[in-house]
């Protein structure tokens, strides 16, 4: 942190060039660099406000706050435009372009969903190239616990979670013909791996591979999914697909704040699991 503070000082200290964009440019930087550096733990900025004469700017406008003997703090216009932004960043707008990525370079079809109560809500479809009719519609709710896309959403949720959610669709009157101890095993190996597939549960002949979206917070906030006819979804080609989903999913992961914890490593995927 001391060097990227004395880093800042120090260009603080160079000549401007000429030109007012590039003068106004570098002020925004520098600005930008000091949030940073208070956003990191930096509290004493005096010798960065004597340089860049930014610091009281800053806090006129309310992006740092001062408390004399205690230092610069973040300030409230921040937690403002953070509000301002998530509520901008509606999950199908940020997905939109990844997902059409996604089924342009598999052919088959994508889904977007989210978490609604006992079920998955599907946001957004793309279909995909091929002759393969996926009876899913934007807007519909489809079961957890059968749905490559339903079980991606609640790969972080505990055990005895898990299993109110596989009998609360009993009680739905849904047909299922995985049992629970073979279902719950399922749910421990794509928790493990961060994915999960639908092995013709949900809909006849139909297979597909999905993955966890998640927050800045590192919170599941959606899944995704690359859906086919089981002759286009073989066990070697759902293997191939993980990583493609899983890269998908990470990317629009980042795009809503979202930052992979660092030392984390891609763990290699099992085998499918067999129906």
């Amino acid at each position: 942190m001391t060097r990227k503070l004395n880093a800042v000082a120090e260009n603080g200290s160079e000549k401007a060039p000429p030109g007012k964009g590039l003068v106004g440019s570098q002020t925004l930087l520098r600005g930008l660099d000091v949030l940073e550096a208070v956003a990191s733990g930096a509290t004493n900025l005096a010798m960065l406000s004597e340089v860049l004469g930014l610091a009281t700017t800053l806090v006129e406008r309310r992006y740092l706050s001062f408390v004399p003997r205690v230092g610069y703090a973040l300030g409230p216009k921040l937690l403002e435009l953070g509000y301002q932004a998530r509520g901008q960043m509606s999950l199908p707008r940020v997905a939109r372009e990844h997902l059409e990525a996604l089924a342009s370079g598999t052919g088959d079809t994508v889904h977007l969903g989210i978490l609604d109560g006992t079920r998955a809500l599907y946001l957004d479809k793309i279909p995909g190239r091929r002759r393969v009719e996926i009876s899913s519609r934007i807007g519909e709710r489809q079961p957890l616990r059968s749905t490559g896309l339903g079980k991606a959403l609640i790969l972080e949720e505990n055990e005895a979670r898990w299993r109110e959610l596989y009998e609360a669709e009993n009680r739905d009157g849904q047909r299922y013909d995985v049992s629970l101890n073979a279902w719950l095993k399922r749910m421990r190996e794509y928790s493990k791996l961060g994915y999960a597939f639908d092995l013709e549960e949900n809909e006849d002949r139909i297979r597909c591979v999905a993955a966890p979206v998640r927050d800045a917070t590192g919170k599941i906030v959606g899944a995704i999914s690359v859906s086919s006819a089981a002759q286009y979804m073989g066990d070697d080609r759902m293997q191939t697909l993980v990583d493609e989903v899983r890269q998908t999913a990470t990317l629009i992961s980042r795009d809503l704040g979202w930052s992979e914890p660092q030392g984390a490593s891609v763990r290699p995927p099992l085998r499918a699991v067999k129906p």
